[in-house]
């Protein structure tokens, strides 16, 4: 695909910050004819937790395509879901001169030398959906995230209201020094605490890994006879549980939920295999992180002083839809339609 021209360019960007209620303003078109001008294209890295993650890769397929269309060159350092290993490819990235840099972290606290090493040279360092460090300890230009406690209780009530509020439920957690996953097991146990009849019989992490998955449930499966629902820290984890569960014969009898929205967790709830999930917005934190590098780097904007520490990606739960007949959908959670069908066009395009 060749370079996209002006108008095209503005037509994607202001398409994309209108999904999040901005208006592209006269700022916007200052520094997208900025770039036009210059004599090189903006050159970001980027560092998300590890691309075996189909969140994870659905991130970089967004940041490439709107670094495409805004004209930044992209370079990407994977996390590999290893603590070690994604510190030794920031190590590698902080070694080198960026326009701007944008990290999600697979665990707090593991990153911060050298990202404080790129802050110490000027270069505006976004953070991404985790927290890089407890605030204060480095003064990144900005963190966009979605709210992990919030995407957690609606998913968990969900599965609570699916089992009468009373039963055993299984969390299957990420992992444990990831601060989405921490967030993520507090909006769990702010649910199921006020269910006296809800037992959690397992909360086993996984780390995000479909193979550790499977063998977990395999062992919780031959261990409990009954398990009504299953919590999951993303939808990669409840759909490799879910093909466990199936083959044991027990599909029918285990309600599960997950995180991130990712399609075919979405359509899975729309098929009735998942009960629930949240959007975790993987194209919104992404480009979003872009778009902020971008003014950044083009307009000087300022940590503190032109965009704010936090800057909310916030999603939908997403649930089956309504079997509610009516004559004024207005009344009914989602139109009676639900977020799914609209979320899956969003994602295909990389808005939300």
């Amino acid at each position: 695909m060749g370079k996209p021209d002006l108008s095209r360019r503005k037509f994607m960007i202001q398409s994309a910050l209108a999904s999040m209620g901005i208006v592209a303003g006269p700022a916007f078109l200052q520094t997208v004819r900025a770039a036009e001008g210059k004599n090189r294209p903006l050159k970001a890295a980027f560092s998300n937790a590890g691309l075996q993650a189909t969140w994870c890769a659905q991130g970089k397929d967004t940041v490439e395509q709107w670094g495409e269309w805004l004209g930044v060159e992209i370079h990407w350092y994977d996390g590999q879901l290893d603590v070690a290993k994604q510190r030794a490819a920031v190590d590698a990235m902080a070694a080198k001169d960026w326009d701007f840099v944008a990290i999600q972290s697979l665990s707090i606290g593991s990153l911060v030398e050298p990202v404080q090493k790129m802050i110490d040279k000027g270069i505006p360092v976004i953070a991404m959906d985790t927290m890089l460090a407890p605030w204060g300890k480095i003064k990144q230009h900005t963190f966009i995230a979605p709210d992990n406690v919030w995407m957690a209780e609606q998913v968990t009530q969900a599965l609570v209201d699916a089992i009468g509020g009373k039963g055993n439920i299984v969390m299957t957690q990420g992992s444990l020094g990831h601060t989405g996953a921490q967030g993520r097991a507090q909006g769990f146990y702010n649910v199921v605490k006020r269910y006296p009849d809800i037992k959690v019989i397992d909360e086993s992490p996984a780390d995000w890994d479909v193979a550790k998955v499977a063998q977990l449930w395999e062992n919780l499966l031959n261990r409990y006879k009954k398990i009504d629902a299953a919590f999951f820290h993303n939808d990669d984890m409840a759909l490799a549980a879910y093909h466990v569960i199936k083959n044991a014969g027990r599909e029918n009898e285990i309600v599960l939920g997950g995180i991130d929205g990712m399609p075919p967790a979405v359509q899975a709830v729309l098929d009735g295999k998942l009960h629930a999930t949240a959007r975790n917005s993987s194209a919104r934190i992404h480009w979003g992180a872009l778009v902020a590098g971008y003014y950044a780097a083009m307009l000087k904007e300022q940590p503190g002083k032109d965009i704010p520490e936090f800057i909310l990606a916030d999603g939908p739960a997403i649930l089956p839809p309504s079997k509610e007949k009516t004559d004024k959908p207005w009344l009914l959670k989602g139109y009676g339609i639900g977020a799914g069908p609209g979320l899956l066009w969003q994602e295909k395009h990389f808005l939300a």
